[in-house]
């Protein structure tokens, strides 16, 4: 019966927390459409929103932990399923992803996205999409700000491996900023797919800066090194097994 009740609690947050999207995204619009801090605004307001009713609705709390990454860098972050992203884009000033092209078409978050400047690049065209990445980067053609890329390519279930791609190396030589690595848990309780939250803690950590000028190979291996570690050690905070496949 308690579990049965906590898929009706996920199944309400999770209407509840799309239609506060287009509602948001409405209110916040006439400042967003003259000044890109209205933008900005919405998508901190939204992604609070979502944090804070997550805590009371389902009972997932969430918590960002290490120092938040505030200037020009690049965050190579762990992707476990959308409340990662929602948990950066909650605190970083001046969010901006690397972001699936077909997102550009998503009601509402598609044009917040570009308004801030989202880079999208499309999947299966891996040399492609890198230059469009520094080129869009490295040229201005996207506002300043913290630049969140996952290095995995997409969400990566608890306990699951998968490999690093170059795309944040490339990034991170060619634009020469420092890079912040993040870690998470956040799959064990909200996965990849599927409705059912499950509560508990979520962490998102922001870790030691990787200075720029370093080696793009010795760059990718203290990246996936530190984020790996930090993200096995947060899943077994959290009660998950580590045990990947």
């Amino acid at each position: 019966m308690a579990k049965a009740w906590r898929w009706v609690r996920s199944v309400v947050f999770l209407i509840q927390m799309y239609l506060m999207m287009p509602v948001l995204g409405l209110l916040y619009l006439p400042w967003a459409l003259i000044d890109r801090r209205g933008a900005y605004a919405a998508i901190h307001a939204y992604c609070n929103w979502v944090r804070w009713t997550a805590s009371w609705m389902v009972g997932l709390r969430t918590e960002i932990r290490g120092p938040v990454p505030t200037g020009e860098v690049i965050v190579a972050s762990k992707h476990q399923s959308f409340l990662d992203i929602i948990m950066i884009a909650s605190v970083v000033p001046r969010p901006k992803y690397i972001m699936k092209a077909s997102l550009r078409f998503a009601p509402v978050l598609g044009w917040y996205a570009s308004r801030i400047g989202c880079v999208a690049v499309e999947r299966g065209k891996r040399a492609e999409a890198m230059r469009k990445m520094v080129q869009q980067v490295k040229h201005g053609d996207a506002p300043g700000g913290q630049l969140i890329i996952y290095p995995q390519g997409t969400r990566v279930a608890p306990g699951v491996d998968a490999p690093y791609k170059i795309g944040a190396g490339v990034l991170y030589r060619e634009t020469g900023q420092d890079c912040v690595p993040a870690a998470t848990n956040v799959g064990v309780f909200w996965p990849r797919t599927g409705i059912y939250r499950k509560p508990g803690l979520a962490v998102v950590e922001f870790l030691e800066p990787i200075p720029a000028g370093a080696r793009i190979e010795s760059m990718m291996d203290v990246l996936k090194d530190v984020v790996e570690t930090r993200s096995d050690a947060l899943m077994r905070e959290a009660g998950f097994n580590v045990s990947k496949k």
